[in-house]
């Protein structure tokens, strides 16, 4: 079984953690801005990140044959400071046409304050006029008035719900983010969102139609498998296999395929990993570590 995790910090993460995805099946990843635990203060760093995530992070998951698209945006946490957002806003055109970049996100509320609301609208603007996807990340706080509070900002804006996929629903959200005709992503992040048995309940009750299942792994005690790791808990309690490929696989495809920037193609037509190939004259191989022993080792056929 093939997966695609459509919301994991990998930046956050070791290139051993791209080797355990790559053996477990995951063929895809999304990985969206988001805020890297310290608030930033001048607008060079987030060019510094961006450049990350279409550079250096696209190759080191290439390395291990897995597909790495991003996401673009101003995180809800770091809108509070005006003077960055605004520096932030200027900078996003240069990057949201960028190959591999498959949407606006993850952005959105976290305490729901004005100066966050202002720039989920700029943003949800500027995912319009480039007809991308956007990519909704839900407080922590008040959950259900931010989702509904979020999903109304959306709406007024003129985008469609099936251009929006919202991200860390739980039991109290999802009803609603159906019902409302967006994209309802659960996020498998044991203590803090929601863990691996609470999302089969969810799936025995919802299905499979519009519901995506990803990590959101990070700097946090967090799992990079933890879609494969549902998938098989999926299986174990009598989910089909069809309903399981759907929300780890079909339906994250569907959704940011509509960037136009992502096709099922992009990772069964690949010739190949080249272990000898160097991102700005480095390699992941250090040492004078013999190639072909050191792939052989990281790699699981």
């Amino acid at each position: 079984m093939r997966f695609f995790d459509s919301h994991v910090h990998m930046v956050s993460r070791t290139t051993d953690d791209y080797q355990r995805m790559a053996a477990a099946g995951v063929a895809a990843i999304i990985e969206p801005s988001f805020w890297q635990g310290q608030p930033r203060t001048e607008v060079g760093t987030f060019k510094d990140y961006f450049n990350s995530l279409i550079g250096f992070e696209r190759f080191r998951a290439s390395q291990f044959g897995i597909k790495h698209y991003c996401t673009i945006g101003l995180n809800p946490k770091e809108a509070n400071n005006e003077k960055l957002a605004e520096a932030v806003m200027e900078l996003m055109p240069l990057y949201i046409c960028k190959e591999g970049v498959v949407g606006i996100g993850e952005i959105g509320y976290d305490d729901q304050s004005k100066m966050e609301e202002k720039y989920l609208i700029k943003q949800a603007e500027m995912a319009l006029e480039a007809d991308l996807p956007i990519q909704i990340h839900t407080p922590h706080r008040d959950k259900k008035k931010g989702t509904s509070r979020t999903m109304d900002v959306l709406l007024d804006v003129g985008v469609s719900p099936d251009k929006v996929i919202i991200d860390h629903n739980n039991e109290e959200t999802v009803k609603e983010v159906l019902d409302r005709g967006f994209w309802a992503a659960f996020t498998i992040y044991p203590h803090t969102k929601l863990g691996n048995q609470r999302m089969v309940e969810l799936m025995l009750e919802y299905g499979a139609e519009k519901i995506v299942v990803d990590s959101a792994a990070d700097w946090g005690i967090s799992d990079p498998l933890a879609v494969p790791k549902t998938a098989a808990l999926m299986k174990e309690r009598g989910v089909t296999v069809e309903e399981i490929e759907k929300v780890t696989y079909h339906n994250p495809l569907a959704a940011y395929g509509q960037s136009g920037q992502v096709e099922e193609s992009d990772w069964e037509e690949h010739e190949g990993i080249d272990a000898s190939a160097l991102f700005e004259g480095n390699t992941l191989f250090r040492g004078g570590q013999d190639i072909e022993e050191a792939m052989s080792q990281y790699l699981i056929e």
